[in-house]
């Protein structure tokens, strides 16, 4: 008489309908997370440009504009010291910076034709009166579910609909008009 060792062929396929079973629980709600942490992300990036913004008009523009675009704001100042935003979030005015599943695009306007030169050496006449800086997901409910916005009026707005934010108004009213700010 021989001796068998080892699972037989149903074992086996029991082991893997569990696994099966399991990663089918797992799956969804990990991609969850993922997403929301995409959104997270991208929420903080606004955050990050509506400070450096800030920080740039109290303290190189004399209050007289903001940055038109996200690379003068990853310019240090020429005397010296860190830039207002990190090299990551580097980009031309109108040119996406894809970050964490999220595109997010800068965009300046109104431009203070009395502006002087800035203290990290942006042109005279190139400071703008207003910016629009948004986040839209890279892929739509894989990357994220949500469009986000945000102004010099340093709201962040949601959209849960899929339709970008496309403006913001002087008086914080946003494009479309069904985006809610965030709390």
């Amino acid at each position: 008489m021989r001796e068998q060792r080892g699972f037989t062929l149903i074992e086996l396929l029991i082991v893997v309908a569990i696994i099966g079973i399991i990663a089918a629980i797992a799956v969804p709600g990990l991609l969850r997370a993922r997403m929301s942490g995409n959104e997270a992300s991208a929420i903080s990036a606004l955050r990050v440009i509506n400070s450096a913004q800030l920080n740039y008009s109290t303290n190189c523009s004399s209050n007289l504009g903001f940055a038109p675009s996200l690379t003068n704001l990853a310019t240090p100042p020429l005397s010296g010291g860190q830039p207002f935003i990190s090299p990551d979030l580097a980009a031309a005015s109108g040119v996406a910076v894809s970050k964490s599943g999220f595109d997010i695009i800068y965009t300046g306007g109104g431009v203070v034709a009395t502006s002087p030169v800035t203290c990290n050496g942006a042109a005279a006449g190139t400071l703008v009166n207003n910016y629009l800086a948004v986040a839209d997901p890279s892929m739509w409910g894989l990357s994220g579910n949500r469009h986000f916005g945000t102004s010099e009026t340093q709201t962040i707005f949601q959209e849960t609909a899929n339709a970008a934010i496309s403006a913001i108004s002087a008086s914080g009213v946003p494009t479309p008009n069904t985006a809610t700010a965030l709390r």
